[in-house]
């Protein structure tokens, strides 16, 4: 299974884009959220994928942060959510937006999302209500260069050095977010003042 593809954007839309990897075109879909963050081709990107499988097709779709994918795959869990409707949602609303709105109940607002309607954003209420949280912070894997393998290779320098993996995760969205480092040495020195602070 695909989970991460970094190379080069060869071709973008807005519904899809096709990244070069190793002289090889994955076509991979995506939200509107992730097109809006992309740089214009050709230029290297990392995006998170989910890959999906069915019976006559293996298909691709790609997403800017960890946290759009992760809530793209809990729509996916919904009934009568496919992947059309779970990326026309992302296209509507943050992970972030989506988690505030299920706690506060909020259906006209879910039920505004294009394609969406009032049945479908009760059903997904009740589905994803407490599933998902307001403070999840979204990192970006786009930059293959400033963000997205910096970000891997400080995750396993923190989890090599004994830090529990949702520790080491919860740390550097801080850092990234927060304190903007440009060197893995930044991050690594800003992570660990943090650790040794709590």
């Amino acid at each position: 299974m695909i989970a991460y593809l970094e190379g080069e954007l060869f071709q973008k839309r807005p519904d899809c884009l096709i990244i070069k990897v190793g002289g090889v075109g994955y076509q991979t879909f995506i939200p509107l959220s992730t097109f809006y963050q992309l740089p214009e081709p050709p230029a290297s990107v990392a995006l998170h994928v989910h890959t999906q499988v069915q019976t006559d097709s293996l298909q691709l779709y790609a997403f800017a942060t960890l946290d759009e994918k992760q809530t793209f795959i809990k729509l996916l869990s919904i009934p009568r959510v496919g992947p059309r409707l779970a990326l026309n949602i992302l296209s509507g609303i943050s992970p972030q937006d989506l988690a505030q709105t299920l706690i506060q109940g909020d259906i006209p607002r879910l039920a505004a999302i294009p394609g969406l309607g009032r049945k479908s954003a009760e059903r997904i209420m009740v589905e994803l209500k407490g599933k998902l949280r307001p403070d999840a912070t979204a990192v970006s894997a786009l930059s293959a260069g400033p963000q997205g393998a910096l970000w891997e290779d400080a995750l396993s320098a923190l989890i090599n050095l004994g830090y529990s993996r949702t520790l080491a995760e919860e740390v550097l969205r801080h850092v990234q977010l927060h304190e903007k480092p440009l060197t893995l040495e930044e991050i690594l020195r800003l992570s660990l003042s943090r650790l040794a602070s709590q």
